[in-house]
């Protein structure tokens, strides 16, 4: 069942939804760089000792896939948030406002991982907190769409990479143990 039933392109939808974008993409570009800068010497240090599996692809992919995932994170918080604040309906709203703290939550994990695997190098920790981030990710997604399928859309690249991720974190915790 879709709840937003207004339309993009109306005005009265459309004021302020870019600042809000843009203030979100600011704000996890930010949190996600001080994460990576957090994890520096241990990529150059532990992590670079570490048996890896095979399709673990090259450190510098990670900089620029993060960079491009949190902008679409962004830009779907932005506008979940502006459907909170626009919507015309107390429903959607209320739901909205559900799907702002979905994604806090969500976001506490994906800031949680990094510290727990490059920082104090707890794999197996830090592989139950990125599988409870999929889950995460897939109830937002699930949650995002009711309101706005460009919003869930936008984060479907995230899961994928997360999932991926996971991969990686469960395949350096065999190979490594």
């Amino acid at each position: 069942m879709q709840i937003h039933t207004e339309p993009h392109n109306t005005s009265y939808f459309k004021t302020g939804l870019w600042w809000k974008i843009v203030l979100s993409v600011i704000v996890f570009l930010g949190l996600g760089t001080l994460s990576g800068f957090s994890t520096m010497s241990a990529i150059e240090g532990w992590y670079a000792d570490l048996t890896k599996p095979s399709f673990t692809p090259p450190n510098w992919i990670f900089g620029p896939a993060w960079t491009i995932l949190y902008v679409l994170m962004g830009g779907s918080f932005g506008i979940i948030w502006q459907v909170a604040a626009k919507g015309r309906y107390p429903i959607m709203v209320k739901f909205a406002k559900r799907g702002l703290l979905l994604f806090g939550v969500h976001f506490l994990l994906n800031l949680a991982w990094t510290p727990l695997f490059f920082g104090l190098h707890r794999t197996g920790w830090a592989l139950l907190v990125i599988v409870l981030l999929i889950i995460m990710i897939a109830l937002l997604i699930r949650h995002f769409f009711r309101l706005d399928r460009l919003a869930a859309f936008l984060l479907i690249p995230y899961l994928l990479w997360v999932v991926f991720a996971t991969a990686l974190n469960i395949g350096i915790l065999v190979l490594n143990s």
